[in-house]
């Protein structure tokens, strides 16, 4: 097989195992099991507590001591095993720390598959930003095709679908150690501090007022992310408790229809180029902010049936509210931070997003829901999709009174490198 071929068939895996439950374990949790979307959330923190330290921890060790794509297969197989152990656990409590310790195993091999494909297509003379993004499609197509298979096989939301991506996993985990050989680097100098280590000295960034500014909004929008992940497939599959929608193709299918958000966002990259030259990078971000009002209002209003076009372009409009910030923030970063620490400084836009973000999202949405929104066991979804979008709208007003960045054409020229 190709090297392109390989990493690509590791992409598709990668997120393969991902997406066979994240979009619905909303439904298992709150639906099957019958658990609050408190307790929900907690569960869903594990990403983001896991995204806190896991991904820079990984990257120390297989900078320092084991060669990437083993401490990658490592992972896979100690996740897939835990992943296959969940369907036996039935409390939420025992729930959180299983799902904890597969997340510990899966958040950094995100990073971890990235830094496999650097160096083996540059180990073999291959042009990285021309071929990468290639096979980094892959894995949303992995993504989506995860997706179909739970709902299409009728497991969205039954312990099957842990099984499908435990098996998953494992598969991933083996044919890693397969893969072209990324020994350490030891790119981290004997004389660094800890701080240096864990790349905690990019911490000092929040002494700058336009780049803390930056962080803060950063985990309010990695807060949005998290609700639709969360409670959109969920939404989705509650219309099945309504007669005149219960046979209706969004019931059934509510996660293949929650796909499009993948598709769109497949698509929507290649626009960024395009919006960033011609916008510049704040502006981009605001209307990421602006699509994550449309993604939470169009929910809000639609239905299976005269509503069914405001579910769709929901979904579509996500392509543009989860690519536009993530690209034109990581671009940011790149173009005000010094390089001695721009890695560090990704690490940390990520960390606020993935982490501190996705906790809070987790953590509050799911006691606002219960406290305010749910009246004898009854979901007001209207109500809950408002609530979100008013949320998103605030963010993009405060954002756009209080970030300042003036456009520089000369900074998004080589965006797509």
């Amino acid at each position: 097989m190709s090297i392109k071929f390989r990493l690509t068939l590791m992409s598709f895996l990668q997120f393969f195992v991902w997406g066979a439950w994240l979009i619905t374990i909303g439904i298992y949790c709150s639906v099957t099991k019958q658990w609050t979307f408190s307790e929900f959330g907690a569960i869903f923190m594990t990403l983001g507590i896991s995204s806190l330290f896991m991904p820079a921890l990984t990257g120390i060790i297989a900078d320092k001591w084991i060669n990437a794509e083993k401490l990658y297969g490592i992972l896979h197989v100690l996740g897939g095993i835990t992943l296959g152990f969940i369907p036996q656990v039935n409390s939420p409590s025992m729930f959180f720390w299983v799902i904890f310790i597969a997340m510990l195993c899966y958040m950094p091999t995100i990073s971890l598959s990235n830094s496999i494909a650097y160096t083996i297509l540059k180990n073999n003379n291959f042009d990285v930003v021309k071929v990468f993004p290639p096979i980094r499609v892959w894995g949303t197509i992995g993504f989506i095709a995860a997706m179909w298979t739970t709902n299409i096989s009728g497991n969205k939301a039954s312990a099957n679908m842990f099984y499908i991506s435990a098996v998953a996993a494992i598969i991933l985990g083996v044919y890693s150690f397969f893969l072209p050989k990324c020994p350490p680097q030891k790119l981290i100098a004997k004389d660094a501090t800890l701080a240096q280590k864990l790349g905690l000295d990019a911490f000092k960034l929040f002494g700058t007022y336009k780049i803390a500014l930056f962080f803060i909004f950063s985990m309010f929008l990695g807060a949005a992310l998290q609700l639709t992940n969360m409670y959109g497939d969920t939404f989705l599959f509650h219309f099945k408790e309504m007669p005149e929608y219960a046979d209706s193709f969004v019931v059934k299918y509510s996660t293949i229809v929650m796909s499009i958000s993948q598709v769109s966002e497949t698509l929507f990259i290649l626009a960024i180029p395009f919006f960033l030259k011609r916008f510049g990078i704040k502006q981009v971000m605001l209307i990421s902010m602006l699509a994550w009002v449309l993604r939470f209002g169009l929910f809000a209003y639609g239905n299976p049936s005269e509503g069914l076009w405001m579910i769709i372009l929901s979904c579509i409009v996500y392509g543009m509210a989860f690519d536009f910030f993530n690209i034109s923030g990581s671009l940011f970063i790149e173009t005000t931070t010094d390089s001695k620490i721009r890695s560090s400084a990704q690490g940390l836009f990520m960390m606020m997003t993935n982490g501190i973000g996705a906790m809070f999202g987790s953590f509050v949405s799911g006691y606002v829901i219960d406290t305010y929104f749910t009246i004898n066991g009854v979901n007001d979804w209207h109500s809950i999709w408002l609530c979100f979008a008013i949320y998103a709208l605030v963010i993009a007003v405060l954002f756009a009174i209080f970030f300042k960045h003036k456009h520089n054409p000369e900074e998004v020229q080589n965006v797509s490198h």
